[in-house]
């Protein structure tokens, strides 16, 4: 790991782990990036577990980890209210979980939620897609008719705080990411009113290749260098 020093704009942005999670209220909504663990911003889940406050929170992310893993965790400690997500059956605590009616889910096809999460960070209210129609997901949801096609309502997904990891930063936030370690991270980081990003390195302002950043620096409030656990 490697950091830059001495830029007014790191000092502003750069912070420990226990100090972005101390960031999480009780009772917010957290988007948490990464497909499965990959991408994954692992040491500020972790970094959770340390703040008491982080409780009670619903959690906008493809999955709840693995057991006793990323936000497995989280789940094995309490902390989750409410899971918005796609794939939870590669978590049995999840599971279990919901079937002992400890845990509240609401299951999105992934396509769905992926443009649920850049909706919210566009702006758009809400859309109207095909995916879901005539299954159980279509329970209670406004159904609207287009061009002969029935469409399902779908809301926008907005958090309190994204969580989100990237490979580099620059001093000044802009994000570069690693291949599918990428998924749902840039989205999310238009759709947090806080927006906190792990990276393995911050380099100097200057050293990325501007066609290699995928997220500006204005997106983001806070960066954590990985492995950092102050």
């Amino acid at each position: 790991m490697t950091s830059a020093t001495g830029s007014v704009a790191e000092q502003d942005k750069l912070i420990g782990a226990s100090d972005a999670a101390g960031l999480v209220r009780r009772g917010d909504t957290l988007m948490v990036g990464g497909f499965g663990l990959v991408g994954k911003p692992l040491g500020l889940v972790e970094a959770l577990l340390g703040n008491a406050d982080a409780t009670d929170l619903t959690i906008i992310s493809n999955n709840l980890g693995e057991p006793g893993r990323g936000l497995g965790r989280l789940l094995q400690e309490g902390r989750v209210r409410k899971a918005v997500g796609s794939f939870f059956t590669s978590n049995p605590d999840a599971v279990a979980a919901h079937a002992a009616g400890t845990l509240e889910v609401e299951l999105l096809p992934q396509g769905t939620m992926a443009e649920a999460i850049r909706a919210g960070g566009a702006g758009v209210g809400a859309f109207y897609v095909r995916t879901g129609v005539g299954t159980q997901l279509a329970r209670g949801r406004e159904v609207h008719d287009i061009n002969g096609v029935p469409h399902l309502l779908q809301h926008a997904l907005q958090a309190d705080v994204s969580l989100i990891r990237a490979r580099t930063a620059d001093a000044l936030g802009n994000l570069v990411y690693d291949k599918t370690a990428r998924n749902f991270n840039p989205d999310m980081a238009t759709a947090g009113r806080i927006v906190i990003a792990e990276v393995d390195e911050i380099v100097a302002v200057g050293r990325l290749d501007p066609e290699a950043v995928v997220t500006p620096h204005v997106l983001i409030d806070h960066l954590v260098v990985s492995g950092d656990a102050s």
